[in-house]
């Protein structure tokens, strides 16, 4: 009796397991074994969405969809036709969990649990026949000479060696971790991965305090770049967030990287007002109620708190009224609401959507099958390829969809 095809997947993250269950369904026949150097696999499903999981995006559109990575748009438009996010439903609704859309287009598990994402996908590995390996990662990879069925020749960290028909690397990107190295050793060209989706450090006294506090739409702009970004924006305690900051650290990952982290952020929380139509209604305002006190005026709908610090930064009193301040002192206001600037300092990783951009260069990919042009059995999805979203689900998506294009490949070859 012939021995079963050995197909070896590394990391027992979502696109890792998703491969790894495709794979196994496709051929029942074939050795699949899927390698967590952790004890946690799915980890980062688990916290996801604050544990919610926000497993795709309801844009079914490939053309649409795509434009939401700032890499691999271009790359992704394929795969999507193949399996996007209408597949996805499909796959989780037939092994029994529904998802659901909210009203920004996210969507998450009816339960808004994580549990029943990661419940889902270790059954299904399971009833596959899966081998779920935890504490055991991969430290080597040799490809093998011969036309004979088995390429490779895995070393894993306990020093044991396994012997392979196809190799698959989803050892995801938030460090430049082994996967990366491994594909680097047979050949392949690695984009150095940086921080993407992470918030702003920002001391500002016009902040201070204002932790939790929103707005609906601001527009920012990294000054000196062409970064600029709409949306909601929310106060932490060490300065900005929200999806316009993250959407903005996505798409300039490598130029803010590259500047250190340290920029000016202009802001206008009145988009898509103008300085000339915030001047309008500031002055029809003050020539309607000119007894009423400019800190309490707020003819913009913004939170009471960061008005007050708007127009306490424009050098107006809190108890001046619109009929005491000068011309001057207005277009302070104008100045702070639609150009207000803050030094940006630093940065904290999104800790939901913890993600970096970088990895497998993507021209060395077959993006039908996600196999390696350079090296045959060798295939890649998830992270580790340079392949990035916005906030919004369109990272898992990402991981769906290579990792479903990676186990049918494997599964026929």
């Amino acid at each position: 009796m012939a021995e079963p095809r050995r197909i070896l997947v590394a990391g027992a993250g979502a696109a890792g397991f998703f491969a790894a269950i495709t794979c196994a369904e496709g051929d029942p026949s074939a050795e699949v074994t899927l390698l967590e150097l952790t004890a946690h696999p799915l980890a980062k499903v688990k916290v996801s969405g604050g544990g919610r999981c926000n497993a795709t995006h309801a844009c079914f559109d490939p053309l649409e969809l795509a434009k939401n990575y700032p890499r691999g748009s271009r790359e992704l438009i394929g795969p999507f036709n193949r399996f996007g996010p209408t597949e996805t439903i499909a796959w989780f609704k037939c092994r029994g969990v529904e998802l659901k859309v909210e009203s920004d287009g996210r969507m998450f598990p009816v339960t808004n649990d994580s549990g029943t994402i990661v419940a889902c996908l270790e059954g299904a590995a399971r009833k596959a026949g899966v081998r779920l390996l935890t504490g055991m990662g991969l430290s080597s990879l040799e490809a093998l000479p011969g036309p004979d069925g088995s390429r490779f020749r895995a070393t894993l960290s306990t020093g044991e060696a396994f012997i392979a028909r196809s190799v698959l690397l989803a050892t995801g990107g938030v460090k430049a971790g082994s996967g990366m190295s491994l594909a680097a050793t047979l050949g392949h060209k690695v984009e150095p991965p940086v921080p993407s989706l992470f918030t702003f450090h920002i001391d500002d006294p016009r902040l201070l305090g204002l932790g939790g506090v929103s707005a609906p739409r601001v527009s920012v702009a990294a000054q000196g770049t062409r970064l600029r970004e709409v949306g909601p924006i929310l106060v932490t305690h060490w300065g900005l967030s929200g999806p316009a900051v993250l959407r903005l650290s996505a798409w300039g990952a490598r130029e803010l990287n590259a500047l250190g982290y340290r920029f000016t952020l202009a802001v206008n929380w009145a988009e898509p007002e103008t300085p000339g139509r915030v001047r309008h209604l500031l002055e029809r305002d003050r020539s309607a109620h000119p007894k009423r006190k400019v800190s309490t005026a707020n003819p913009f709908g913004l939170p009471a708190r960061l008005w007050e610090r708007l127009v306490a930064a424009a050098g107006i009193h809190a108890d001046a009224t619109w009929a005491s301040i000068s011309n001057d002192a207005l277009h302070g206001i104008v100045s702070q609401v639609t150009s207000s600037e803050f030094s940006v300092s630093g940065k904290s990783m999104n800790k939901e959507e913890f993600v970096t951009c970088g990895g497998v260069n993507l021209s060395e990919v077959n993006m039908a099958t996600m196999e390696s042009r350079l090296c045959p059995g060798l295939y890649f999805a998830g992270e580790v390829l340079d392949i990035d979203g916005i906030t919004g689900g369109f990272n898992f998506q990402a991981a769906w969809t290579t990792g479903w294009q990676a186990g049918q490949a494997m599964a026929i070859g």
